[in-house]
């Protein structure tokens, strides 16, 4: 069992990624993600209606230089993610169903910004649309995630 009051093991991680301290009690165990970390997102915003972040073109590029298809799903895919699992609350969790992406402009340097706006936010799912934008707010990807919303399972004593 964890309190608010003392931190977890990846308070550190947290902080640095911008997560908002009211919900390190939830994420304190576990951390955001390796990936996350990986990728440099960063969060700016975060609640079931609407979250945003940030992510460094550099270092998620592919061969020809521009940031990588996938690297715009994963910013996608971590604000829904995110956003769906606060929705669901302590007693429940999030689990990604269906992603998708339309990418509509490449770009080559600089930061881009996730925009996650819940479309459903349901007993069972959540849907949400992630806007990715470059610098100047133009529109670089579109994508749609759709989380199932399930209770927890208490773990079992044998």
């Amino acid at each position: 069992m964890m309190d608010n009051f003392t931190p977890g093991p990846f308070a550190g991680e947290l902080a640095a990624a911008g997560i908002p301290e009211h919900l390190h009690g939830w994420l304190g165990r576990f951390g955001i993600g390796a990936l996350v970390v990986k990728m440099g997102i960063h969060f700016l915003e975060m609640s079931p209606e609407r979250s945003v972040a940030t992510m460094p073109v550099e270092g998620n590029t592919q061969v020809a230089g521009i940031l990588h298809g996938g690297a715009h799903v994963v910013l996608a895919e971590t604000l829904g993610s995110f956003a769906a699992g606060m929705h669901a609350g302590p007693d429940r969790h999030a689990v990604g169903i269906e992603v998708n992406a339309t990418h509509h402009r490449s770009i080559a340097a600089g930061t881009v910004t996730g925009t996650c706006t819940a479309i459903h936010l349901g007993r069972t799912l959540a849907t949400h649309e992630i806007l990715i934008t470059d610098e100047q707010g133009r529109r670089l990807s579109t994508a749609r995630i759709t989380n199932m919303i399930r209770d927890n399972v208490p773990a079992r004593q044998e």
